[in-house]
């Protein structure tokens, strides 16, 4: 019956929806911008921060690459007329399985994917309220490919808090969790904050843990990336 769609359990709508944003999340290839004939950048425009922020406030530059346990201080425009700083630490990659997801309704579509879990820790050090708003990272996976997390209707108690509480002003800090689905069960290879495409991305590298139905993470084996050393330009543009 035509009606049919409307009797879906919301469990199952939510998850339905979340990998649509997967999918719709995936970026295309970018230019990166021409330097040549610019000369070496001077030490004032080295400085200069690439978002205004508060006083003391030192923003991670653009490009850098981190290791998991590694804080970055960063700035984005959640709105043209605001902007927001934090200081976000990745403190863990978890390859997921659907075993986890008790009680949720996932269909094959879904089925499909790879579920992953990141941790972080996100303290708010600007002056803009980003109560509300979805933790800005992204995951990126072997196909250089930017996926949005899942956001759920109602709380899924093995990976929550992808979005700030209400109010999330100066100096709060938050443990958050967010579900990605990698599309075509595809593996995971970094996770990113890049609020624009023009944006130099700021990437998290680090081995992929096994999450542990206690909530906990198991070493896994998986692939451990370049080490904790910060370069400058060798991120990866989705």
């Amino acid at each position: 019956m035509h009606n049919d769609a409307m009797r879906l359990p919301a469990r199952l709508l939510a998850l339905t929806v979340a990998l649509t944003l997967a999918l719709a999340g995936c970026s295309g290839g970018e230019e990166k911008p021409d330097d040549e004939g610019t000369g070496s950048p001077t030490e004032t425009a080295e400085a200069e921060p690439y978002l205004p922020v508060p006083d003391g406030v030192e923003l991670t530059e653009q490009g850098s690459t981190l290791a998991v346990g590694e804080t970055a201080t960063v700035a984005y425009e959640p709105r043209q007329d605001q902007v927001g700083a934090m200081e976000i630490k990745v403190t863990s990659l978890e390859k997921a399985t659907f075993d986890l997801f008790v009680g949720w309704d996932i269909d094959k579509k879904v089925r499909s994917t790879s579920p992953y879990f990141v941790r972080a820790k996100v303290t708010n050090v600007g002056d803009t309220d980003l109560g509300g708003r979805p933790v800005p990272l992204y995951l990126v996976d072997a196909e250089n490919r930017l996926i949005e997390s899942s956001l759920f209707k109602g709380s899924f108690k093995p990976c929550d808090d992808a979005s700030f509480p209400k109010k999330f002003e100066n100096g709060d800090s938050l443990k958050a969790c967010m579900v990605y689905l990698a599309p075509g069960k595809g593996d995971l290879a970094a996770v990113e904050f890049r609020p624009t495409q023009e944006f130099n991305p700021i990437v998290w590298e680090g081995d992929v843990e096994r999450a542990a139905s206690t909530g906990g993470t198991k070493k896994s084996g998986g692939k451990k990336k370049s080490g904790g050393k910060k370069k400058n330009g060798g991120s990866k543009n989705g």
